[in-house]
């Protein structure tokens, strides 16, 4: 039995246009010890693949950190799925706010050694003692009071185009790297403040209130469900929407909207623009900014470099990144010397 993809993403897309049927992307996580990590990723690749899942989807000892799309009609024998697996049954699905049926084109079901990168070692704290959850009623009254601190944990790129209003949005490309910023930044407010924390889904800031806590934090809160959840929730309670812009999300879309504030510019001439592409020269695929004047000025590249390149032949192409390594500048998010206007 075939235990990884054998379709293309270019097949795979053709497939799911075929079948003209709804499907829906799906984010879900869970801390759970998690014995024999690769019968696990196994159990769930052949389960999920008979039932058309794709996505991403990290398992480790430590639990199991999910983006994925199924489609409306395969949703209820995914769910009975889910629910028979022990410590993940009845477990909080975040449902994206806006659906796109190619949001995921394969199914990667990896094993890691942490469901996210947070560069912690989990021996030295309590892991469970976390912050106190609140939804979005909670969490507008406790960002209106002068004694909290509000932070978002996510990287430069995801609060650049959305984020909550009087956050403090860390400079950062990775979530280890804004851990111990904002400890040292906060260091004088550990026990006179509340320390708000919100990221897209959630997962970022369960491992993050525990670890505040351990350094001493007196008061941590974090947002049930993330934005997701948030965005859902102030809709259905008629709540007033205090966060601003787009919700970066990590498929295919790049981000889905939640109030019609723009809040970034193009990377290339400043104009609003929240949009995020990469830039078509495969050698490079920056992420960055990109508005429909200079998407077709630029033909969807980042630079002029990039632009003559992507103009040759596609086999001209394979031959001049062959024997190359992949650029960096894929990790390097909406940072780049070729970026006229970036924060």
């Amino acid at each position: 039995m075939q235990l990884y993809n054998t379709l293309s993403a270019k097949e795979r897309a053709a497939l799911i246009e075929e079948a003209g049927q709804e499907r829906l992307t799906i984010s879900f996580y869970k801390y759970a010890h998690i014995g024999n990590t690769s019968i696990f990723r196994n159990h769930l690749f052949i389960n999920w693949n008979e039932l058309d899942v794709l996505g991403r989807i990290y398992v480790a000892n430590e639990g199991i950190n999910a983006q994925l799309s199924v489609s409306a009609e395969n949703f209820e024998a995914f769910k009975r799925h889910l629910d028979s697996i022990s410590f993940l049954e009845n477990v909080r699905l975040n449902i994206a706010i806006e659906q796109d049926n190619k949001s995921f084109l394969k199914l990667k079901v990896k094993v890691r050694r942490k469901i996210v990168a947070d560069g912690l070692n989990d021996n030295t704290f309590d892991v469970t003692d976390k912050g106190i959850h609140v939804g979005a009623e909670k969490f507008n009254e406790l960002i209106e009071d002068p004694d909290t601190i509000l932070v978002d944990m996510r990287n430069h790129y995801e609060s650049e185009i959305g984020h909550f209003k009087n956050a403090i949005t860390p400079d950062v490309d990775t979530f280890r790297d804004s851990l111990d910023i904002i400890e040292k930044d906060l260091a004088d407010h550990k026990e006179d403040k509340k320390l708000v924390m919100y990221c897209t889904g959630g997962i970022r800031c369960e491992k993050a209130s525990a670890y505040y806590k351990h350094k001493g934090f007196k008061q941590v809160y974090q947002l049930e469900g993330g934005i997701i959840d948030y965005s859902r929730q102030v809709e259905k309670k008629k709540l007033e929407n205090k966060f601003l812009g787009k919700n970066f999300v990590f498929d295919h879309r790049r981000g889905e909207r939640i109030t019609d504030d723009i809040i970034a510019q193009c990377h290339q001439c400043g104009e609003p623009c929240d949009t995020h592409v990469n830039c078509a020269n495969e050698a490079c695929h920056l992420l960055f900014i990109q508005c429909e004047k200079c998407a077709a000025k630029m033909n969807d590249c980042c630079s002029d470099d990039c632009k003559t390149v992507n103009a040759l032949p596609y086999e001209e192409q394979k031959k001049l990144r062959k024997g190359k390594g992949a650029s960096n500048k894929i990790f390097k998010k909406g940072r780049s010397e070729v970026l006229k206007f970036k924060r």
